[in-house]
């Protein structure tokens, strides 16, 4: 199989995008910033493209993080993977953003470990999971979760906390590693490895709370309320 992919993430402050192929990252872009998901997303794509010198017609397949992520910023990077994969008549598969964290986490330390992958969900909580680092890969051992970091297991908190929650609750998560925020050029690769497996993940985000903004509700009645006309 020729894979010739496209992966994009912005369930953390990274605006990232990549394109990779069977054994080599070809070109990577990454903008920090939580806010401008939608501003920055498609010039990155662009470039991404332009550095590796791949047309958009060329690509096989897209990647996309899947979270969990603050819903805003996910759903920037699914719609965005989704409409370009149909736009090109390419299959889009999904990859856990926290487990890109962890893999970027195994690619570095070989050495075997139990890890917590703990990413800012706002309002003081984070969403995490824990991982199983071994031989230059990462298993999950727990499902995403959201929550404060208070609440997580003591024995969860005490270990290598990788992701921003342990930059911003270092009293908790006492233990911070890198890296903070997701790399496209890792979760293209977790991609690329679950397709030649032949177990594709599909797109389906991994919202594990209500958004924030709502629709709001049918406006109550002045003569309800014992109001007057």
């Amino acid at each position: 199989m020729i894979v010739r992919l496209l992966a994009i993430d912005t369930a953390t402050s990274a605006i990232t995008a990549a394109v990779c192929d069977q054994s080599t990252t070809l070109a990577e872009v990454a903008v920090i910033d939580a806010r401008r998901h939608t501003e920055a997303l498609a010039p990155a794509v662009a470039d991404v493209l332009q550095r590796s010198r791949i047309e958009a017609r060329d690509l096989t397949h897209i990647a996309v993080g899947i979270g969990p992520g603050p819903f805003t910023g996910l759903r920037v990077g699914i719609v965005t993977a989704v409409t370009v994969g149909y736009a090109l008549g390419i299959p889009v598969h999904g990859v856990c953003s926290l487990d890109a964290l962890a893999q970027a986490y195994a690619d570095a330390h070989p050495e075997p470990a139990d890890v917590v992958v703990a990413t800012d969900a706002r309002r003081t909580e984070v969403y995490w999971a824990r991982y199983a680092v071994s031989a230059g890969f990462a298993v999950r051992r727990s499902e995403p979760s959201v929550g404060r970091p208070a609440e997580l297991p003591a024995e969860v908190r005490a270990l290598p906390a990788i992701g921003r929650g342990a930059v911003l609750y270092p009293e908790l998560l006492p233990n911070a590693a890198l890296p903070l925020d997701v790399s496209a050029a890792t979760l293209g690769a977790v991609a690329i490895r679950h397709l030649l497996a032949g177990d594709p993940i599909p797109p389906t985000p991994l919202y594990l709370r209500r958004p924030d903004a709502h629709e709001p509700g049918t406006p109550k009645s002045a003569l309800a309320d014992g109001g007057t006309s």
